[in-house]
């Protein structure tokens, strides 16, 4: 492609490397794990500074303007290509009403929050900084947006075997990202220089030797000249969540049961949790994902390995009104923080989780 590719003719005036990039779906299709799908971008009208070809996941978004997607960018000058994780920066940018420096600054900001949430074996290899080598909005918001990355030197290009493998194990790491993402809350601040990730701090608590949760405090990530803070709702929800279900008989376990949030357990009774921050009053999203990996843990960890079934919990930070009866109906238990208790449908209540309300 990049031998083919005219970065000064439009993008339908017989560019060949724009043909190659309108094919690059039919071509790639053969190399693409299950469900993944791949489209060639050149330029709308002009031909793009930086073409690059998307590979996503159609389920789970990554339209290139919003979500995370993997895609391959090619620097302006055709000599290196990079295969990286990438953000949605069009909706960045209309948020914050900037193609400029704070643009850059949220983007690097959520991207060394995602990073920090990612398992660090899954990404120790995927460490390159992409250089595009343009001035223009979109080159230089794409080098701040990388997530994690390789850069491939056009003339020194891996075999296309190792090629295929790479983006196996960057499929990898999208499917893992796409996970934590909704972990992940940047909230620009009016004032306030940053320049450093602090990462996290994990709780102790005496007499629950399994349960070190990350703790709830916010943290400071700081960036050229402005602040930003990460609120951990989740990781607050659980750390809080734990002494008091430990008053009630029940024991919570966080080490070595990742995935899952939260193991509860009770006189050779086990319950699996799933943990969900109810973000901006939207429990429908909430309940959605929480029955989603419940039921998705309950069968690979449990069922598939024939282990005994355990008994099913949606833990919110917040009231998730009548999904509660849902949940019951679909046989998941839910518990919710309150300002001044905790509350629990009627499973929770049978468990002893919950005092009827």
């Amino acid at each position: 492609m990049a031998d083919k590719f005219d970065t000064t003719l439009t993008t339908t005036s017989g560019n060949p490397g724009q043909d190659v990039l309108k094919q690059a779906g039919a071509r790639l299709a053969g190399a693409l794990p299950y469900g993944m799908k791949a489209e060639g971008h050149g330029g709308q009208g002009g031909a793009a500074a930086t073409p690059w070809i998307r590979v996503f996941d159609p389920a789970a978004g990554g339209r290139g303007t919003d979500g995370l997607y993997l895609a391959y960018i090619f620097a302006s000058d055709l000599k290196s290509v990079a295969l990286t994780l990438q953000q949605g920066v069009t909706v960045f940018r209309d948020q914050l009403k900037t193609t400029g420096q704070g643009l850059r600054t949220h983007l690097a900001v959520r991207a060394q929050s995602l990073l920090t949430e990612l398992h660090r074996g899954l990404v120790a290899d995927w460490t390159d900084q992409p250089q595009f080598k343009h001035h223009g909005w979109r080159a230089r918001a794409y080098e701040a947006s990388s997530v994690a990355a390789r850069c491939y030197e056009i003339d020194r290009l891996p075999s296309e075997g190792d090629l295929c493998a790479d983006l196996g194990n960057m499929t990898t790491i999208l499917k893992a990202a796409l996970d934590v993402e909704p972990l992940i809350e940047v909230v620009s601040e009016p004032s306030g220089p940053i320049v450093e990730y602090t990462g996290h701090a994990h709780g102790s608590y005496k007499g629950l030797d399994g349960f070190r949760p990350k703790t709830g405090d916010d943290y400071v990530v700081q960036i050229a000249a402005r602040e930003e803070r990460r609120k951990q709702v989740h990781e607050g929800l659980i750390q809080r969540f734990g002494p008091y279900i430990l008053g009630r008989g029940f024991t919570p376990v966080t080490e070595q049961v990742h995935p899952r949030d939260l193991v509860l357990q009770a006189g050779g009774t086990e319950w699996l949790v799933e943990a969900k921050a109810v973000k901006k009053g939207n429990s429908t999203q909430a309940v959605r994902e929480a029955v989603g990996q419940l039921l998705e843990y309950s069968h690979f960890w449990y069922t598939q390995k024939n282990e005994p079934k355990p008994y099913l919990l949606g833990l919110f930070s917040e009231d998730i009104g009548v999904y509660a009866s849902y949940l019951e109906h679909q046989g998941i238990g839910s518990i919710w923080s309150t300002s001044e208790r905790w509350e629990g449908s009627a499973s929770a209540v049978a468990w002893g989780m919950a005092d009827e309300s």
